[in-house]
């Protein structure tokens, strides 16, 4: 049987809710939460699905691909990191795209992720360098 914590009483207005609701992984050397499960839903779409697909425009042309996924403090998902250009990952470069600007979807177990852009507004796009990200 599923067990469930309660929620948290609201707070009395003006005041912060507690920081214990908060949901994500925390920035520490040591974990301070008690471990939780979770269960994967069927609607739920797995990072390594993500990760080497494809990028396709709205005429169906590939501009790039997936590299890698940005976390934003251990939470949300922020960024996914796209490979524009180059040939056999010679030449190419690093765009950071809006998840929110990108529509996933999978036929016959291939996943597939579109944009409403063209290889060139993507070449022309900010920069990302992993060389200079810190962490």
């Amino acid at each position: 049987m599923a067990q469930t914590t309660p929620a948290p009483a609201a707070p009395t207005p003006g005041t912060a809710m507690p920081a214990s609701t908060d949901m994500g992984m925390k920035m520490a050397d040591t974990a301070t939460v008690k471990l939780k499960f979770m269960t994967v839903k069927p609607a739920d779409v797995m990072s390594s699905k993500l990760v080497g697909t494809t990028v396709y425009n709205n005429k169906n042309e590939t501009v790039g691909e997936v590299e890698d996924l940005v976390i934003g403090n251990g939470k949300t998902l922020t960024g996914v990191v796209v490979s524009v250009g180059g040939f056999l990952g010679l030449g190419e470069s690093y765009v950071v795209l809006d998840p929110s600007s990108l529509a996933i979807s999978s036929k016959d177990g291939k996943w597939m992720v579109h944009a409403d852009t063209d290889k060139d507004t993507l070449k022309n796009a900010p920069k990302f360098e992993y060389s200079k990200k810190k962490m």
